[in-house]
């Protein structure tokens, strides 16, 4: 026959809306998880309910500087240290939500860095400190290497730039034994640019370590993200 029914019509228009908007929500799931795996400055200058880490330990001795948080210094943002926000951010004139955001962060004083821009000046530094502290790690080992670097740049226990996170005292043994002004291995060069343009396989860490190369009860201490090449990546 060449006449279809109303009825038909209605069903076959139904069936077409219903496949358009589970393609749709597919899409949308799979762009979703394509953008896991990128750095954003955002997630490291937000505490709240439930964060924990050194940046909340920041916020902790900051707001007890202040008299408004009289609890213990424990690095986990629980509802006393909520509840101290509050009452900063009502002091301070800002939105009253509870939520250490840049805003409340700067009035803290707690310092955040944000993500340097790929300039060839940044791109060469980079990739110098990743030579010396990966050389002959997998190309994602030696990205991550370089994504920690980034993310101690916005974090607020570090300094503010890469040159200053770099040559703090202490913070990478490569500067102080001379392995960072050795030529730099040219797989380098494209990890540090992978690195600022955003790429994380760190999954945000912060610290680093080849456990078959040290004992420092600190780092050993610190709880582990992901291992990658010889290098375990921490939190």
């Amino acid at each position: 026959m060449n006449f279809i029914s109303s009825k038909v019509k209605s069903l076959i228009i139904l069936v077409a809306s219903l496949a358009l908007t589970l393609t749709i929500t597919a899409t949308s799931a799979i762009g979703g998880g394509i953008s896991s795996g990128l750095r954003t400055g955002t997630s490291e200058a937000l505490s709240k309910l439930g964060s924990e880490g050194s940046e909340v330990t920041a916020i902790q001795e900051a707001l007890q500087e202040r008299g408004l948080f009289s609890g213990e210094v424990t690095g986990y943002y629980g509802t006393k240290t909520q509840t101290a926000v509050k009452r900063f951010q009502q002091q301070k004139g800002l939105t009253v939500d509870g939520i250490a955001g840049p805003e409340t962060l700067a009035a803290l004083g707690i310092s955040i860095g944000s993500v340097p821009e790929a300039t060839e000046s940044n791109i060469n530094l980079l990739a110098q400190i990743i030579s010396a502290e990966a050389r002959g790690e997998p190309y994602e080992g030696q990205v991550a290497v370089g994504a920690v670097v980034l993310n101690r740049v916005e974090h607020p226990s570090f300094p503010d730039s890469i040159s200053g996170v770099i040559y703090q005292d202490g913070a990478f043994s490569a500067v102080d034994d001379g392995q960072f002004w050795e030529p730099v291995e040219d797989s380098c060069y494209d990890a540090a640019r992978d690195a600022l343009n955003g790429w994380d396989p760190s999954g945000g860490a912060i610290y680093y370590y080849n456990p078959d190369k040290t004992s420092n009860a600190f780092i050993t201490s610190r709880p582990v993200i992901t291992k990658i090449g010889n290098h375990l990546f921490c939190s």
